[in-house]
């Protein structure tokens, strides 16, 4: 699907620029610098500048958000991990209350261990 919108752009961008073949001198000020170019090429150079330092910006507004995410899945392999261990325990109870034993006290914890503090 990006491809249909890639080309087309890819197509017109290559227009412009063998279309516009005059020269331009593209200086920076305050120094010296001239560059001498066809303006086809000096508009696709500074169009790929400003997307990438846009992509840049999109990039550094997107780091939190990043990071936010990955302490989210490690938080949430450390809760599957719990749980599996809280299954693996109700497991072993419940095959011991099978046999007609009393669970031990290590294997069924208590309800409130069981259940997090309620943040606010």
């Amino acid at each position: 699907m990006r491809w249909v919108l890639f080309v087309p752009l890819v197509i017109l961008l290559a227009l412009f620029a063998l279309s516009n073949q005059q020269d331009v001198q593209i200086r920076l000020w305050p120094f010296d610098l001239v560059w001498v170019s066809s303006l086809g090429i000096a508009a696709l150079l500074i169009a790929a500048l400003a997307f990438l330092a846009g992509a840049l910006v999109v990039w550094g507004a997107t780091l939190p958000a990043r990071r936010r995410g990955a302490r989210l899945e490690q938080a949430a392999r450390l809760m599957e991990g719990e749980l599996a261990a809280y299954k693996a325990r109700d497991e072993k109870a419940q095959r011991e209350v099978a046999m007609g034993r009393v669970p031990d006290a290590a294997v069924v914890p208590a309800s409130t261990a069981l259940v997090p503090p309620a943040r606010r």
